[in-house]
């Protein structure tokens, strides 16, 4: 699994790896603090009042620039695939808004006189084959001596004003779809522990480097009211997100959702990440669970998804167009994950 040009592994010398590493939910919230009494650009369409993925800013009547920033430690060993990961990764959220990505900035972090030059060449090819097949080339940057390696994208995109898909806009009545299947943190988990089995380290690879292309067709799919991808806050997070941004209550299926088998397995046998614990802790008040509810279960829902899925709110009959276009663009895993209901604003899982 590593790269014969490095040393060291990469994932040694970080403390967490992937999306796996943000900051606690609620250690965020505490220092973000109340939002900023500054007056909003009237153009400003989206900040950071509802946590979505990116910033929107309408520049006329055609056209509206969405801004993210993303970057992380590394989740695998080898330069080049952390590299095309963290890149796939920073993209997703241009995808997440209904955007079409038109170009990058590098954010490099890396501690310079621990990783040859030609492993710190790697991170940085690996980033821009994903970014050039985006259509988005990376076309600058910045970059520092670090402690830990670092590396990620600021992303840009555009988007019709009308066309924006946020993750506000979920109704009663909406089915919930999600693009990729979970446990991408305990495979990251494993990882580190040097236990993931070579098919289990070839399915994250894939998972994680597969672009979420389909959110650019689904904004202008007809029925599509809310988008949102699935990362480091797990699938509850986010979920749980979207729910109070649109004010409903969203219903998760258990049996329903796509996870992987080496992943499921492992969560059964206690692997998984510091995240999963600190991700439940922030929604576990405004969550709804089931008698029959394990651990393992708040391991999988809650787990890290570094480079995750899309999380789609759609109306009934849109919902065969919606896993169409997932499955024309290669994400044969996407499954409908339950529903929207009105009520009190949160999650319920069954």
């Amino acid at each position: 699994m590593m790269d014969d040009t490095s040393p060291v592994r990469l994932t040694s010398l970080a403390h967490g790896g992937g999306c796996g590493c943000k900051l606690d939910p609620g250690v965020l919230t505490e220092i973000l603090g109340a939002p900023s009494a500054f007056p909003m650009p009237k153009d400003l369409l989206v900040d950071a009042a509802t946590r979505d993925d990116a910033a929107v800013y309408r520049i006329n009547e055609e056209t509206a620039l969405v801004a993210t920033t993303d970057f992380f430690t590394p989740i695998v060993d080898d330069p080049h695939v952390f590299g095309q990961i963290a890149a796939t990764n920073a993209l997703s959220d241009i995808y997440a808004m209904g955007a079409t990505p038109v170009f990058c900035l590098a954010i490099v972090g890396m501690p310079v006189n621990e990783l040859p030059r030609e492993t710190v060449r790697a991170i940085l090819e690996g980033g821009r084959s994903v970014a050039e097949k985006a259509g988005a080339p990376i076309a600058g940057g910045h970059s520092i001596d670090a402690a830990e390696p670092i590396y990620g994208l600021v992303a840009l995109g555009l988007v019709h004003p009308d066309k924006l898909l946020t993750n506000a806009g979920a109704k009663p009545g909406d089915v919930l779809i999600l693009g990729k299947p979970l446990g991408i943190g305990i495979y990251s988990a494993a990882l580190k522990k040097e236990i993931l089995p070579p098919e289990a380290y070839a399915e994250m690879v894939a998972s994680t480097t597969r672009l979420n292309t389909p959110g650019q067709v689904l904004s202008r799919l007809p029925g599509v009211h809310a988008l949102t991808d699935v990362t480091g806050f797990g699938l509850l997070g986010h979920l749980t997100e979207m729910a109070q941004g649109a004010g409903v209550r969203a219903v998760v299926d258990r049996a329903e959702l796509p996870v992987f088998q080496t992943a499921r397995r492992m969560a059964g046998e206690g692997i998984k990440t510091g995240a999963s614990g600190r991700n439940w802790k922030a929604i576990e008040t405004g969550t709804e669970t089931p008698a029959d509810w394990t651990e393992a279960d708040q391991t999988l829902l809650c787990d890290p998804q570094t480079s995750g899925g899309l999380l789609v709110a759609c109306a009934s009959d849109a919902v065969d167009t919606v896993l169409a276009e997932f499955a024309a663009a290669g994400h044969e895993g996407a499954a409908v994950i339950g529903r929207v209901e009105a009520g009190e604003a949160g999650v319920r899982v069954v």
